[in-house]
């Protein structure tokens, strides 16, 4: 039997690779004759970059010093794929788990901005993937695009400073230095499909994950509804809300699209073929829920099924599974949720055993 194990990473707990590679173990251990291969996915979000990779011989890893989301210095890196593709991750420089404490209003997108140009000044960069999960800030992108040399001013022709927060008091934007994307253009990678503003926007939505309260989130959406006042552009697109607005400002001001992740990483990593090649798919996310199959990596293999057996490994199991021949939920295995996640993956590789026990040929 031909097995593919395409899964999403269990967030906290294990990255896509570790998921695949640990089911897929279990799965050998009961019927070591069959093939299996593993495919680690992603759809935008923390850890996107890992997937590109993963599916990308040659890839280099270039290291780059980067201002953190709370101003401080981080370490970073981006990855130069063979075909002249940069892999940038705004979660390497950008992200939420790089705060000590979160600052809803202030935290700003400044090192994903110092990714982006040190990816531009390279000589063998021909385009951009660049994936948008797991942002701290909302400050509508104007962290990265002051690298890239915009300038956002206030009526005294003062430069604001970093943050959401300060987008309420912007008059100008200056964009006569900013630096040109690469020939081949930028693509930004997102699994929401979020608008710019409103109930649905971007503060609203994401400002609390962030640290904001209530208030602050009022006066984030005002920021960035201050921002389209002065930059234009289309808030209402699908993905303008991605990484707090920063879909909305790379599109407006550095014309990168913005394209819903999990398509583009499948079409990147080869999925349509794996799929193609497979009697049974194994697919999996740490909490598998009813927002799973709105553009996520489980959603989006799901719709590309044709035939094959499917089945279906997660953390937590919080949705209508109807689409799945099998399902195993680790909190079920291990008993409890804290159990599961201590040791994901040996309760991974129960899974794949458990799996592999209940085939039928």
């Amino acid at each position: 039997m031909r097995v593919l194990i395409a899964p999403d990473s269990f967030k906290g707990s294990a990255t896509a690779r570790q998921v695949a590679e640990a089911i897929a173990d279990g799965w050998r251990s009961v019927r070591p004759q069959d093939e299996v291969r593993t495919l680690p996915l992603a759809d935008g979000g923390e850890g996107s970059a890992d997937a590109i990779v993963a599916a990308s011989p040659g890839a280099r890893q270039i290291d780059c010093a980067a201002t953190g989301p709370d101003g401080h210095s981080v370490a970073a890196s981006w990855w130069l794929l063979t075909d002249g593709t940069a892999a940038v991750e705004l979660a390497a420089a950008s992200g939420l788990p790089q705060m000590a404490t979160k600052d809803a209003l202030r935290a700003q997108t400044t090192g994903f901005g110092e990714l982006l140009l040190a990816a531009v000044r390279h000589p063998q960069v021909r385009r951009i993937v660049a994936t948008l999960g797991g942002s701290a800030a909302t400050d509508g992108g104007t962290g990265a695009l002051r690298v890239l040399g915009a300038r956002f001013l206030d009526t005294a022709g003062d430069e604001l400073n970093p943050g959401g927060a300060a987008l309420e008091r912007l008059a100008t934007v200056d964009v006569s230095d900013l630096t040109p994307p690469p020939p081949g253009g930028v693509q930004m990678l997102t699994d929401v499909t979020a608008p710019l503003l409103g109930p649905r926007g971007a503060a609203a939505v994401f400002g609390p994950q962030k640290g904001a309260t209530d208030a602050d989130v009022v006066t984030l959406d005002g920021g960035l509804r201050r921002l389209h006042e002065v930059i234009g552009g289309n808030p209402d697109r699908p993905g303008s809300g991605a990484a707090g607005g920063t879909g909305f400002g790379l599109a407006t001001l550095w014309s990168a699209a913005t394209v819903p992740g999990a398509d583009r990483i499948g079409q990147i990593v080869g999925l349509p073929a794996a799929l193609a090649d497979a009697d049974l798919v194994i697919t999996g996310e740490g909490r598998f829920d009813d927002q799973s199959t709105t553009g996520k990596v489980v959603g989006h293999l799901l719709q590309l099924i044709a035939g094959q057996r499917v089945s279906l490994v997660a953390g937590q199991i919080a949705g209508d599974v109807g689409r799945f021949d099998h399902s195993i939920e680790l909190t079920g295995l291990a008993g409890s949720s804290a159990a599961a996640m201590q040791d994901t993956q040996k309760w991974l590789v129960a899974a794949g055993s458990e799996l592999a026990a209940g085939v039928v040929d």
